[in-house]
């Protein structure tokens, strides 16, 4: 907790969590505040190459300059490296408006006594309906019939009116959700006001769920003509859905991932889409980001729909990030307990 009448704190947003959000958020929860403001580049350009973390900004030396004297930082994506740590000595809180603060250090940050939290949540709602309109895109064909008729003024995607070619509708199709948390929970609650067939599979949530609960992944496969997944990403998770369990599908089934990339194989995805075996996919994350230029989903044409991992962006998202970051300060400052404290 600080010890003086003013908090010292910088805002290191960017494009997305705006620094001025952060800087209003942060005043309106501890009132005067001494705010210096960092603009960097994520996330509309790539990510730079930085040791330590898993995703972060190449501002090291940005930051540092603008830590001098500081005991708060609230990031989205700036490096809180060993080497950033050891350069400010006064920073003792860092919230990270993110999920999980994958750009922190964390063993660093327990070393030198550096509290290190985050802001779980703040994109549920976002990705939930991402999610449904990625799977109405891809039921639908969407965007296959947007493009023509936008681009070049031609009528040809009129020719998903046709019997052959015309989509499904969620109303009574069997929907599996591979994962039940804050946002598949989300998921399940609209496909059943759409009237779909939800069933779930998550062997960690327990109680009442909307949808059929199954006992085993195969299962949740074999009875699904959609899944989409919602899994966290961890060694137990990654490479999920294989060549295998793509097989388990019905014939035709779609593919929807608006959650981690790599806990679809994507070649076996490609595979699947090539033979007709899976008839379309609708896809916002990916093993490699951004999608490589070579990547075999770009050349599948009208079988995947695909955006550049936009599941959680909305102006709320930003909104709420900032906000709940800034009442984390808020305790910090009060010498409340954190609420989602990592260190």
């Amino acid at each position: 907790m600080t010890s003086g009448n003013s908090v010292r704190v910088v805002a290191a947003g960017d494009h997305f969590v705006l620094p001025s959000l952060i800087t209003r958020a942060v005043e309106h929860e501890v009132g005067r505040a001494d705010v210096r403001e960092l603009r960097l580049g994520w996330p509309l350009e790539p990510f730079g190459p930085v040791a330590e973390v898993q995703e972060a900004s190449d501002a090291e030396d940005e930051m540092i300059e603008a830590l001098a004297g500081a005991e708060v930082l609230v990031t989205q994506m700036g490096p809180v490296t060993e080497r950033v740590l050891a350069a400010c000595p006064d920073l003792r809180l860092v919230v990270v408006c993110r999920g999980g603060p994958v750009n922190v250090n964390l063993d660093a940050a327990k070393q030198r006594d550096v509290r290190v939290c985050f802001a779980p949540g703040r994109n549920a709602a976002a990705t939930a309906e991402f999610t449904v309109g990625m799977m109405l895109a891809a039921l639908r064909r969407i965007p296959q019939a947007h493009v023509p008729l936008a681009r070049q003024g031609s009528w040809e995607g009129a020719t998903y009116y046709t019997y052959e070619r015309s989509g499904l509708e969620l109303e009574d199709l069997p929907v599996g959700l591979v994962g039940y948390g804050a946002v598949g929970s989300r998921v399940a609650r609209v496909l059943c006001a759409f009237g779909a067939r939800v069933m779930v599979y998550d062997p960690y949530v327990h109680g009442e769920i909307h949808g059929l609960r199954v006992a085993s992944l195969d299962e949740l496969l074999r009875a699904s003509q959609v899944i989409t997944l919602h899994a966290r990403l961890t060694p137990e998770t990654r490479g999920l859905i294989g060549a295998r369990e793509l097989g388990l599908l019905p014939p035709g089934a779609v593919v929807v991932n608006v959650a981690r990339g790599p806990l679809l194989d994507e070649a076996a995805l490609c595979d699947a889409l090539e033979s007709g075996r899976v008839s379309a996919a609708a896809l916002d994350t990916y093993e490699r980001e951004p999608l490589p230029a070579e990547s075999r989903l770009l050349g599948l044409g009208d079988r995947v729909v695909l955006t550049p991992h936009l599941g959680g962006a909305s102006r709320a998202v930003a909104e709420k990030a900032a906000r709940i970051a800034a009442e984390e300060v808020g305790r910090w400052v009060r010498g409340e307990p954190l609420a989602h404290c990592l260190t």
